[in-house]
């Protein structure tokens, strides 16, 4: 069978068995389809496949599974390895199914797999609830979830996974599977920080948590001579916090919409998730007495406003290139590190973040959940979102170099979420070793049994791949 009537014969299969509307090459829609966030990925599919219901992921499988050729999974987001395209495979769409439902009485929330962090958000929000997501509100909440899930709220109660209660799972074998701490329990814990490795999440059911409203929030903003001071005075501060207050430094050029100048600043963002705001207003003075920023913009502001304030950064189509890891300390060493690198990212289109961890983050067992590291006091990501082809050589340097610098004072820890395209080249290479950098030995070993369990052909590899093994005897 020839190329092109291979291709003819899986889309007329996949047209017969599915509800949603299914593209190929020289379709209509397919160019659309086919792309992601991400524009530095281009692949070409053989079909892609836009699920109109959850009955359409069963026979998408099976048709991957029967033809042999690789599966995509893209839920209703952004991802910056690109996982959600491929090269001659089908590629699931997830995106249209949004559905948020939320029981106020029992404080929990069921999402579907193409929902968004804004559409969590609002919902959440009418009942005076939260679920700890990211922080940009156009991610789609099951990448988010199944890496890990970094956000305002993450010192206040943990990742997104440390509120994941259930799930369900169509696996390769195409049997609907249900998550839970008392039925598969293996699997959920896996999922929880395993990434889409298990199969494809059609539904997650989550812990909600109380928070106003308006939170107290805000941006401190620090011209170039008050860095170092700033950055001590963080580094003290953080030393001994409140659980209701997280905080995220950034370092960037603002763009020309954010009318804040063209000068590199350094901005100390912070939530107080506590429906206290004097105590808020007073945890926040400790740092500010210490080093009084150049500008401010703090108040009570509404969650839904909040959560979206960073999502022009980050628009369909964007350039990116994304570097990340753990650190236990900032020190001297590192804020010299930070600072020298802010000071020469002279223009639009990269930056880098600083979340402070610990809280309740910290305290979550290292073996409950499969995030691979819950020591790391400091979580920086250097990110790329550019738009001009010709600014690739000199952003992917920028990029580069701050996380080689970091390197001698980085814990090893890797979020699956901030890891872009450039470790797909070390997974095909040698995938074991790759995964063992980002979950080390004994978390590995404990994944790769379950995705032997529940996958052992590997069906689900394009992702922060976890190659099967049973288990040891």
């Amino acid at each position: 069978m020839t190329g092109v009537s291979r291709s003819q014969d899986l889309l007329q299969r996949l047209a017969a068995t599915v509800s949603g509307e299914v593209t190929g090459p020289g379709s209509a829609g397919y160019d659309a389809g086919r792309s992601v966030w991400n524009a530095m990925i281009d692949r070409s599919p053989l079909a892609v496949v836009r699920a109109r219901d959850l009955g359409d992921v069963t026979p998408v499988v099976a048709c991957a599974v029967q033809e042999g050729v690789p599966l995509a999974v893209r839920g209703g987001g952004h991802g910056v390895a690109g996982n959600g395209t491929v090269d001659g495979g089908i590629v699931l769409d997830l995106g249209s199914l949004r559905s948020v439902q939320v029981d106020a009485a029992s404080a929990t929330v069921t999402v579907a797999p193409g929902a968004t962090l804004a559409e969590v958000d609002a919902a959440t929000a009418l009942h005076g609830l939260a679920v700890p997501v990211g922080v940009v509100s156009a991610t789609g909440m099951a990448g988010l979830t199944l890496g890990g899930g970094f956000g305002w709220l993450t010192r206040a109660h943990g990742l997104t996974v440390d509120s994941l209660l259930a799930a369900e799972v169509v696996t390769a074998s195409g049997t609907t599977v249900r998550a839970t701490s008392q039925e598969n329990p293996d699997l959920l814990w896996a999922l929880k920080g395993g990434g889409g490795n298990f199969g494809v999440v059609t539904s997650f059911t989550f812990a909600a948590h109380p928070l106003p409203a308006r939170v107290f929030c805000g941006n401190l903003v620090y011209t170039r001579p008050h860095w170092e001071r700033a950055l001590h005075a963080l580094a003290a501060w953080t030393e001994d916090l409140p659980d209701e207050m997280t905080s995220i430094v950034t370092a960037l050029t603002p763009p020309p919409g954010w009318a804040m100048g063209t000068e590199p600043l350094l901005v100390v963002g912070f939530a107080w998730a506590g429906t206290d705001q004097a105590a808020g207003e007073a945890c926040l003075a400790t740092l500010t007495d210490q080093a009084p920023p150049d500008d401010r913009e703090v108040g009570p502001t509404e969650w839904t406003a909040w959560q979206s304030a960073m999502d022009g950064l980050f628009p369909r189509g964007v350039r990116a290139y994304w570097k990340n890891t753990g650190f236990a300390h900032l020190d001297d060493d590192v804020i010299g590190i930070l600072c020298t690198r802010a000071a020469e990212q002279t223009w639009q289109g990269t930056a880098f973040d600083v979340h402070h961890m610990g809280g309740a983050f910290a305290r979550v067992r290292a073996d409950a959940t499969a995030f691979p590291d819950r020591a790391s006091s400091f979580w920086l990501n250097v990110y790329g979102f550019w738009g001009d082809p010709e600014e690739d050589e000199r952003n992917i340097a920028f990029v580069r170099g701050l996380a080689r610098d970091m390197e001698p004072h980085s814990t090893g820890a890797q979020y699956v979420n901030f890891m872009g395209r450039e470790a797909a080249g070390a997974r095909a290479a040698d995938p074991w070793s790759a995964a063992m950098q980002v979950y080390g030995e004994s978390t590995l070993r404990r994944l790769a049994a379950v995705k032997h369990r529940f996958d052992p052909d590997n069906v689900f590899r394009l992702n922060h791949n976890i190659p099967p093994m049973a288990p040891e005897s």
